[in-house]
């Protein structure tokens, strides 16, 4: 994919707390949406915390409206906000107090849910782990014929290398969600692109 693609410079955003927030507004809708939403957040604050941490609730449901679910996206903004604003923004202090648990720590906040705790492991926290998205489970489902039910399924499958960098773990849910966005609409559209061509070579080959 990388041969193919090139690298993809994932996440879409030029800070953490617009990582942290397009990890919360994607949730159940499109990227499209997110922006418009990101927009009138930056236009309102500039995109910094504080100033968003400032917001009357109206405001914040306001501007993060076209994301949808707006009231409980504010709700989860709130309290991702409270968790760290407690560390001042400080994400290696953050991770120093929780190590290993740290997962734990985040799924137990308001409004993060496995998918989002792992996109904020890491884009923010740089931690490597997989993101098992819809377009990981479609991927993989095309490539082994199985079928992923939920979020969990998928990750508790993949046999993470130890030696995998958060670098290449940034780039890696990149292509993936790049690459489902052209060629993961169907079994027939994943077979005519570039992997899908080189996995059925090697099944000839064999």
């Amino acid at each position: 994919m990388l041969t193919n693609m090139g690298p993809q410079g994932w996440w879409p955003a030029e800070t953490k707390p617009e990582i942290i927030l397009g990890a919360i507004l994607v949730q159940n809708t499109n990227w499209q949406n997110v922006e418009k939403s990101l927009a009138n957040l930056r236009d309102a604050t500039a995109l910094v915390p504080v100033a968003i941490g400032q917001l009357a609730d109206a405001e914040l449901k306001q501007f993060i409206k076209p994301s949808g679910f707006f009231t409980n996206k504010a709700r989860a903004i709130r309290a991702v906000w409270h968790f760290f604003e407690q560390y001042q923004w400080n994400y290696q202090l953050i991770v120093a107090e929780y190590g290993n648990h740290l997962r734990e720590r985040l799924l137990d906040i308001t409004g993060i849910g496995p998918e989002s705790a792992d996109v904020l492991l890491v884009y923010v926290f740089d931690v490597p782990v997989f993101i098992a998205d819809k377009y990981a489970r479609t991927l993989f489902s095309f490539l082994t014929g199985q079928s992923y039910r939920d979020y969990q399924a998928l990750k508790n499958s993949i046999d993470w290398p130890p030696e995998f960098s958060q670098l290449e773990a940034k780039e890696l849910h990149g292509l993936i969600d790049e690459f489902g966005k052209v060629y993961l609409k169907n079994e027939v559209v994943f077979e005519k692109s570039f992997l899908g061509q080189r996995i059925r070579q090697i099944t000839v080959d064999d």
